[in-house]
């Protein structure tokens, strides 16, 4: 989606340009950004290096999984449905540190790690689970305490003054993060938006897919007659 947004951005630039007479300033200025981009990039390498490194020295030396029992108590109030034992709480516990210290290309591999954790709790391919929504909610609005990439942009453009965002950053994303977990918490027990309501509707139209590699042991015979996609009779919920 935002490679079309990008596009459409440089094609109007273009357009605008032409018609008012000033293609030429345009294409200037997209030939200079283009190297500030490069230049940008290459200085976050250093940063981004650094710290995806010790996610991994973290990871391989067993202090995700300490991580995940001290969030523990924190975690079961979030997603009381993920099995205490369940490795998507490990992979969230480190998901969310990466992301608590600002390094979002670092947090990206272990977010689809937890996501795809989480779909082993999920009885449906196509529908997310309270606890699913609930990670995507607090992941989009993550408390950051070291807001590593934008101090790495902001260093590879000016050298001084550029940390001095990480007490606004905090304060920020700490009221969305609440927000977030406040508006999850609130919809999910909406009778519109609440998970089963939707399973029920989805059972009505007849839409409802199942997920073969759900790991749950609650299993729920459809109507009699149903066939659900992939020609299951059965649901577990």
């Amino acid at each position: 989606m935002m490679n079309y947004i990008w596009v459409g951005l440089v094609v109007i630039a273009v357009i605008f340009g032409a018609v008012t007479g000033n293609i030429s300033g345009v294409l200037d200025n997209i030939f200079a950004f283009a190297d500030t981009a490069v230049e940008i990039a290459l200085g976050l390498i250093g940063i981004m290096a650094f710290f995806c490194g010790l996610m991994n020295v973290m990871e391989k030396a067993g202090l995700c999984e300490k991580l995940g029992h001290l969030i523990a108590p924190i975690m079961r109030k979030l997603f009381p449905e993920v099995p205490e034992d369940h490795p998507a709480n490990s992979a969230m516990a480190l998901y969310f540190a990466a992301n608590i210290l600002g390094i979002g290309n670092a947090a990206t591999p272990f977010g689809l790690k937890a996501m795809a954790e989480l779909q082993t709790l999920n009885p449906t391919k196509d529908i997310a689970t309270n606890a699913q929504c609930m990670l995507m909610a607090i992941s989009t609005t993550s408390i950051t305490l070291i807001p590593v990439t934008a101090i790495g942009l902001r260093s590879a453009v000016q050298v001084e003054g550029a940390a001095e965002i990480i007490a606004p950053v905090i304060i920020a994303t700490t009221i969305s993060t609440i927000t977030g977990v406040v508006c999850s918490l609130v919809f999910q027990n909406m009778k519109r938006w609440k998970w089963e309501s939707v399973i029920e509707a989805e059972i009505a139209a007849g839409t409802l897919e199942i997920n073969e590699h759900y790991v749950g042991d609650k299993p729920i015979v459809l109507p009699e007659g149903y066939k659900a996609k992939g020609g299951s009779d059965k649901v577990y919920l």
